[in-house]
């Protein structure tokens, strides 16, 4: 079967390239759409992620694997990483095969996040050496080699397990449980408006527990228990976004900012513990001024780490002030219809309803867009 033509008619694009990753965009589009209403159970809104995200991995793997941009490595991490949330998220509501699949998962994204700490440790290294004189910028040359060297390790061990029998028959159990014919069970009728709620009540829980958790001598596992909360409620919230309108835009803007203070906070701490590991391996090599460079940089590491922290306090209050408050009260609205319509009660719409009515209409379109997606 022949590929989809590049710019120039009768030759394959190259796999991974913008002509493919826009054929694959347009080919999700022509058989994935579908479009939920108040009816819709939470089983087919976790379904028809499922299937919007693996129609995402196909798009980003080729270029993963060819290494050229390490976005396509990033993108396919993050795909990976919303697909174990979503199978977690609506563990009860969907197939056993698909609440196994979350096992491989976990092991898929080890490989990945291995090769891609390494692409954001040597961005760093540019962006930081950028600014320095001409000498100082050569001192750091032997570092960046022997960082390349452990990406090209980092990326054959993940090509391995791209490859890897678990992997591709992981993804063969996604498609194949997702697939629209698979849906439709009656034991997973749950509505999505009276599912969704609460599962985003239960993850804000979870991220305020982990918040109260820190003091001034936290660990970096304190920190990343509450980034790892603050992903699952932002995709939590994400899933839900059309049922739960403008509330949970400004919630998300909010989520965004404390996940990527975080984000740079974890990053500083693992290039920082890298550097250390390498200073520390007498069998490493690496000239004097090199090592000088490296302890100047883990010092660098060491302030991004600190301000993030000093930060944290007034990201968390702009998650659970007004925003959560506005996003709450919508949650309870959409759980108190809910509910009615489960006992029977008709449910008359006033035109001052309306429009939340609309709201909770989810114009669900699983496929993946050609801008990155969010992580």
């Amino acid at each position: 079967m022949k590929g989809p033509l590049s710019a120039r008619q009768g030759e394959p694009a190259v796999a991974g390239s913008p002509v493919a990753m826009k054929s694959a965009v347009a080919a999700a589009r022509a058989g994935t759409s579908s479009a939920f209403d108040s009816d819709t159970t939470a089983s087919d809104v976790a379904l028809a992620e499922v299937r919007r995200l693996l129609a995402t991995w196909r798009v980003h793997e080729p270029g993963a694997r060819l290494g050229h941009d390490p976005e396509a490595l990033h993108q396919l991490r993050v795909t990976a990483r919303r697909l174990d949330a979503t199978l977690g998220l609506f563990q009860q509501q969907l197939p056993t095969a698909l609440s196994h699949a979350r096992r491989t998962a976990k092991r898929v994204l080890r490989a990945l996040g291995a090769a891609r700490d390494l692409d954001v440790q040597l961005a760093e290294l540019g962006r930081y050496c950028a600014a320095l004189p001409e000498p100082e910028r050569a001192a750091a040359e032997p570092l960046k080699a022997r960082l390349e060297a452990e990406r090209v390790r980092a990326r054959a061990r993940m090509i391995r397990a791209l490859d890897s029998e678990p992997t591709r028959r992981w993804l063969e159990t996604l498609t194949l449980a997702s697939a629209p014919a698979a849906g439709g069970n009656s034991a997973f009728a749950d509505r999505a408006m009276l599912v969704m709620p609460e599962r985003v009540r239960c993850r804000f829980r979870k991220l305020r527990k982990s918040v109260r958790r820190l003091h001034t001598k936290s660990s970096m596992e304190d920190y990343h228990a509450v980034r790892r909360r603050a992903k699952q409620l932002r995709y939590a919230i994400e899933c839900g976004a059309g049922m739960f309108g403008k509330p949970a835009e400004e919630t998300l803007k909010a989520l965004r900012r404390l996940q990527d203070q975080l984000g740079a906070h974890q990053d500083a701490y693992m290039a920082r513990n890298r550097l250390a590991a390498l200073a520390a391996d007498p069998a490493s090599g690496l000239p004097p001024a090199t090592l000088f460079l490296m302890g100047r940089l883990a010092e660098h590491h060491a302030v991004t780490t600190a301000e993030t922290r000093k930060t944290l306090t007034r990201s968390w209050r702009r998650v659970r002030g007004k925003r959560w408050r506005g996003l709450r009260a919508k949650l309870g609205e959409l759980s108190n219809t809910a509910s009615e319509a489960s006992n029977g009660a008709p449910v008359q719409p006033t035109p001052a309803d309306e429009p939340a009515i609309a709201a909770t209409r989810l114009e669900h379109v699983p496929e993946p867009e050609p801008r990155p997606i969010k992580h």
